[in-house]
């Protein structure tokens, strides 16, 4: 049988059979502060150190034993320093990564992964200047030792917490953890509104006074501080950069102001003044000597 050419139908491709997706997934998106970030550390850096030299320096001004006030609000400053001169150097950090999902009408929904800079060296600082801040405070309002013990207890689960709460790998954790943060805070400031202003009562009108606009004061800083973190590192709605900023301000305004308004005023009221006796301010050659060996005199 001979077959003629035109008899032949051409053969056309069909698109029958969709081509294979290939699927590249999404890179990485790296939060991280800018130099606006950068510069800010710095800047707190420079503050931080000048204001312990300053708190240093007044310490000198006053007899060893009234000096307390003096060389715990220069710990506190000192340790902020060495927290941001760490977070400015590039220390003291590292990346929390998390995924957000995105939902789209007749569309698969589509997943992005993130990872946000976490100045873990931040929640070191708070663990360490946050005591001796409470501890000023209270020594400031004649809290017994239990009240003082139950506070700083709260404050550094406070702390602790928060940094948990940092690295919660799900909303479940991270919020969980921050809702824990929160009641802890709540027990300090039960310790300073209720504890705090009980103890002071017995004083006189002017530590009074004092003690309620620098105890008020400090409670509305902190109470800012979870709000900050509720919108940076909680729910990521601030940049890196803008958390940096507000942490800053908040730093600058709890530590080295607190701090000037605390000693020039402690130095200016005498009542206020607690006194280190024995071996606590004038070591072992003096009154407060432990003795080891000595025989009972009679």
């Amino acid at each position: 049988m001979i077959i003629h050419p035109d008899m032949v139908k051409p053969i056309h491709a069909t698109t029958s059979v969709a081509p294979i997706p290939t699927v590249i997934p999404n890179p990485i998106i790296h939060v991280h502060a800018g130099d606006t970030g950068h510069k800010t550390l710095w800047v707190v850096v420079v503050l931080m150190g000048l204001s312990s030299l300053a708190f240093y320096g007044m310490a000198f001004r006053v007899p060893v034993q009234k000096r307390l006030f003096h060389i715990l609000t220069a710990f506190i400053t000192t340790f902020a320093f060495l927290s941001y001169f760490a977070m400015a150097t590039g220390d003291g950090k590292n990346y929390h990564y998390y995924t957000e999902t995105e939902t789209h009408k007749r569309v698969p929904p589509t997943h992005q992964k993130f990872g946000r800079e976490v100045y873990w060296a931040r929640y070191i600082d708070w663990s360490v200047t946050t005591p001796l801040l409470l501890l000023d405070l209270a020594l400031l309002a004649g809290l017994s030792g239990a009240n003082i013990l139950v506070a700083i207890v709260a404050d550094v689960i406070m702390i602790l917490t928060g940094l948990f709460a940092a690295y919660g790998t799900t909303d479940g954790q991270k919020w969980g953890w921050y809702a824990w943060a929160c009641i802890a805070y709540l027990v300090v400031v039960y310790q300073l509104a209720s504890s705090g202003r009980a103890a002071v009562a017995t004083k006189d009108s002017k530590t009074k006074a004092f003690y309620a606009s620098i105890a008020g004061f400090t409670l509305i800083l902190w109470t800012i501080y979870p709000i900050i973190w509720a919108l940076s590192e909680g729910a990521h709605i601030i940049s890196v950069d803008a958390e940096i900023i507000a942490y800053a301000v908040l730093d600058i305004l709890a530590k080295p102001v607190f701090g000037f308004w605390l000693l020039f005023t402690h130095d200016s009221m005498s009542s206020t003044s607690p006194s280190l006796e024995g071996f606590w301010a004038n070591g072992f050659g003096s009154q407060g000597t432990l003795r080891v060996g000595d025989d009972d005199e009679a």
